[in-house]
Formats: structure tokens, sequence, C-alpha cells
């Protein structure tokens, strides 16, 4: 089997056209760029982290279906990846039907762009284990939803992202603050909101998992080394690989998250994310994408979560993924509003060895924003934890 690539800029170019510009969209750019792909960016503001990187971009709400289809059919891209949840998803299902090559597949976009779809799909679906659940749209079926689940559990909208409107409820009086939180934390400020049971978990983890073409042209599935992660409000704010769990717990997550990517289907790299008490592992959310909390992997992997979607993308095979490591990322975060946010650098982070830096290039600040991350190796998870939080604690985030 031969693979056939064009050359950037020219008239044989393989062009992939990025619905979503952050940062972790950045990474796969630059990766490949370093392939000779031409790159197209789009997002909803100007100058954002992987417009920064590409060869051209548009700037329109990911929303707007018109917009969008306008976009691609002008651009006529060989592969279309979306980076963002938030995209006009029936419009990716029909032009995917029409010929276009969605990464992995349009109906993964349409699936996980809300909790609902992927979590009926995993426990109704696929019978695999997650936490009890309920949806409600109105308030009475919210508390109704409450009710059947007990407390304490988790709300969440079914629409939405880095941990807006996420709340727990312990007792009777959270229940109408946690309505509240969650239909504010909406895209749209409205829908469907999810009522998770808690689950008494050791830990979490995120298993980067990987569909891909072998040399034979076979689609194959391969896993990097569970990625723990310590989350702030449903947000990330650092991660370490490996995380240690058991034989079994690593072999039950390996089986969850191949039965999910795979009825998915496509090829690319997946973030599942699932819970872990002792040998027993839950299902709780997959992203068709990169995963932040994989970031890490740009110091502890020769080949980054970013360099395995970029092959997997083009069809390249993927060898043994090396691991040069233990190691951890820390983020850094900026509070505040700015049209030009700055940074002053203490050296003395990075004068740590085996470290490593990463500004994402976001041109504003808001309210709370991930502006970077620091990276750092160890001999083990808990130097490297350290060392990443201090390369992270030696940048001032400024905001003039």
């Amino acid at each position: 089997m031969t693979l056939s690539l064009g050359t950037a800029t020219t008239a044989s170019k393989t062009k992939v056209l990025f619905l979503g510009s952050g940062e972790l969209g950045k990474e796969v750019v630059l990766e490949l760029m370093r392939l000779g792909v031409h790159v197209v960016a789009c997002d909803r503001y100007a100058d954002a982290p992987a417009m920064q990187v590409a060869h051209s971009c548009h700037v329109f709400p990911m929303l707007d279906g018109a917009k969008l289809r306008a976009v691609i059919e002008e651009e006529k891209p060989d592969f279309i990846v979306p980076e963002i949840e938030a995209i006009a998803t029936e419009t990716l299902v029909a032009l995917e039907a029409e010929g276009h090559h969605v990464i992995p597949t349009a109906r993964a976009a349409r699936l996980t762009m809300d909790r609902e779809g992927i979590r009926r799909l995993a426990a109704e679906d696929l019978g695999l284990p997650t936490s009890p659940y309920r949806f409600a749209d109105t308030e009475d079926e919210f508390r109704a939803a409450v009710e059947a689940i007990g407390m304490p559990c988790v709300v969440k909208p079914i629409m939405s992202s880095s941990g807006r409107g996420q709340s727990t409820i312990r007792e009777a009086s959270d229940v109408a603050e946690a309505w509240t939180i969650a239909r504010e934390g909406a895209r749209g400020g409205a829908g469907k909101v999810i009522v998770e049971g808690f689950i008494d978990f050791d830990y979490e983890i995120t298993l980067l998992t990987v569909r891909h073409l072998n040399a034979a042209g076979e689609t194959v599935t391969s896993f990097c080394p569970p990625v723990g992660h310590r989350q702030v409000d449903g947000d990330y704010h650092e991660s370490w690989q490996p995380q240690p769990m058991s034989g079994n717990a690593l072999a039950e997550a390996q089986r969850i998250a191949a039965a999910v990517t795979g009825d998915v289907g496509g090829r690319g790299l997946f973030g599942v994310e699932l819970f872990v008490k002792g040998d027993q592992v839950w299902f709780s959310e997959v992203s068709p994408r990169p995963h932040d909390t994989g970031m890490v992997t740009l110091i502890t992997q020769d080949l980054s979560e970013f360099a395995l979607h970029a092959r997997a993308i083009l069809g390249l095979p993927i060898p043994d993924i090396h691991q040069h490591g233990p190691g951890a990322s820390y983020v850094i975060l900026g509070h505040g509003k700015s049209d030009a946010p700055r940074f002053e650098i203490d050296p003395a982070g990075l004068a740590q060895p085996q470290t490593s830096l990463r500004l994402f290039g976001k041109p504003t600040v808001d309210g709370e924003r991930r502006l970077g991350v620091g990276l750092a190796r160890g001999a083990d998870v808990t130097e490297a934890r350290a060392k990443a939080k201090k390369v992270a604690e030696s940048v001032t985030v400024v905001l003039d």
C-alpha cells in the first residue's frame, strides 16, 4: 500500500481544514506542517492559536451551518477536522454524505457534541458501565431526576465544555442553585441537563486511544499509557503520565475505550475519560480529538497525542509509542480582561532539567482563560508534577 501526499501551497497540496483553532489544534497543525500538509484554520474569532501557524484562515461562527458549508465548498479540503464540540454537526453529516472526509466521522462529531448522545451509546447500546443518570428538559423533570438518582449527584448541561455549568448536589438546599448553574453554563443558556449519580472512585484517567491504519492498510487501535489528572470545577488544571493502576483495571479501561471508539468509527485520536476504583472502571465521556489532559504527551512520548492524530488523519502507520519517562503538565491561567496579555518569566522554573513551556498565543482574556502549560519529566510522577508546577508558577500573566 502506497500513500500519496502533496506539497503545501502547490497544485498537488493535501489540504486539511480545522473547525476550531485553539491550543490543541495548534499543536496538530504544527505536526501536519512537518509533513508538508496545507492547513486552513477556522474559528469564531481572529488570530486564534492555530490560525497563527496555518496557511490561511476563516473567521465565522462554527454553529452557522450555511457559512460552514460555504467555506468547505470554497476550500475543498481533503480532510475536515473538528477541533471543538460546538459545530453545526448536521451540516457535517450532510457534507460527509456528499463525499467529504470528516475526522474521525461526522457521526462522532454529532454524538459527542452533547452528553446525551454519547452516554446513551455507551450505556444503552454498548452496555458499558457508567454512573446512573437521568436527563431533564424542565425544572420539574430536573427535580424528579435528582430524587430518582439520589444525593450526592453531579449536574451538567448536556452541551458545555471546560466544566461550565457543572455542580454537585449534596443536600436539598443545593438543588435550585444547581439548576440555575447548569442552565447558565450551557451553550446558548438552555437545553437539557444530565443528573449523574456520584461514583466513589479512587481516581480518573484519560485513556488516549488512536484508531489508525497499519502498514497493510487495516484499521487498528493503539493506546497511550493512562493519563491521570486533577480538575477544578470540572476543568483540567494538572495531568501526569503514567497514572499507576492495576493490570486488570488497565485491561478493562482499554476494553471500554476500544468499544466506544470502535462503534464511533473512523480514524484519529480519541480522549476517553474513565473513573477507576480498584479494578472497577466506569465510562465517563469521550472526545473524538486530542484531549487537554494529553498535553503531557508533549514531553512524555516520542509521538505526542498531536503527532498521533496527524498520522492517523493522513493514514500513516503508527509504530510502538515510546515513553521518555514519567511526566506532568500544569496549566497557566489568566484572570481578568486584556486584549494583549503578556508574560513575565522567572528563569528558575525552566532552569530545571527536563522541563518545557508552551504559551498558546491567545490574543484576549475575559474572565479566566488557559494561556499556557508547564511541562516536566522526572524520576517518577511525584517529581515530575512538582517540576511542572514550578515551571507554571514561574510564569506571571500580566493583563494590562
